[in-house]
């Protein structure tokens, strides 16, 4: 009875935890998993689920704190990449703020079809139906209550590599509206690799892909405590190198 008791096993691959401090912890996200639950799902394994043990299994603080982890982003299922937890009231509303003025470093890296220029993308993004898909409205556009109608929403593109019927982006994200690089990408006439849902009116030759070709490669901002520039950089997960690659080489 007296002997310790065994610490839980996270279902964490402990490589993707890239940081964590008493404040915060930044997680290199796999495809294929939800940030958080969701209402309409019964998926239990979240990351933010899965982090926590993780940080139980190995951060003796961790163990005597039951609370949960405070959520200032998503990241969609499919995407993969750097996002960031609090794990503080003070830390929360810090980096909340922070994203609403706008002043968080993300940096996304894209496959999508076509050849696309560099560009920067600005619209007003919406709810267009009860399915939850979204995209852009016109401007000035009003509901019956005479309220504007969508939140401002602004995307960097740039053009790193030329490919064989399609384009590798780098997108910087000014705003972060709910799947605001899919949308714009989409919007543009160039959908992503991969894209299901914002990618009915394209009507050229569609590139297969397994899962979206999106990665959030860099996540930088003012740490909550210290005030002091932080900055991580994850590099092109597996599954997203090899079709890059392929279509680099039927390009060459």
């Amino acid at each position: 009875m007296s002997a310790p008791k065994a610490q839980p096993k996270s279902e964490l691959d402990p490589k993707e935890v890239v940081y964590f401090d008493d404040q915060l912890v930044i997680v290199n996200k796999p495809a294929g998993m939800m940030t958080v639950p969701h209402v309409e799902s019964e998926e239990t394994s979240t990351l933010d689920r899965l982090v926590l043990a993780h940080l139980r299994a190995h951060d003796p603080n961790t163990r005597r704190n039951r609370a949960s982890l405070g959520v200032a982003h998503r990241i969609d299922k499919e995407t993969s990449g750097l996002i960031v937890f609090t794990r503080s009231f003070t830390a929360k509303q810090n980096l909340s703020q922070q994203f609403r003025e706008h002043t968080i470093e993300r940096k996304y890296f894209a496959i999508v079809h076509g050849d696309m220029k560099s560009q920067t993308i600005r619209s007003r993004i919406a709810r267009m139906t009860d399915a939850g898909i979204r995209g852009s409205v016109v401007e000035g556009s009003v509901n019956k209550a005479g309220e504007k109608l969508g939140r401002r929403a602004v995307t960097h593109v740039e053009v790193v590599e030329r490919l064989a019927g399609a384009t590798l982006v780098a997108c910087r994200l000014e705003t972060g509206r709910t799947h605001q690089i899919r949308i714009h990408l989409s919007e543009a006439g160039h959908p992503i690799v991969g894209e299901r849902v914002y990618i009915r009116k394209y009507k050229e030759t569609i590139i297969p892909a397994a899962r979206v070709m999106l990665h959030a490669a860099e996540l930088g901002f003012l740490h909550p405590q210290t005030r002091k520039p932080v900055n991580w950089i994850q590099p092109l997960p597996k599954d997203f190198n090899n079709r890059l690659k392929s279509l680099t080489l039927r390009a060459s």
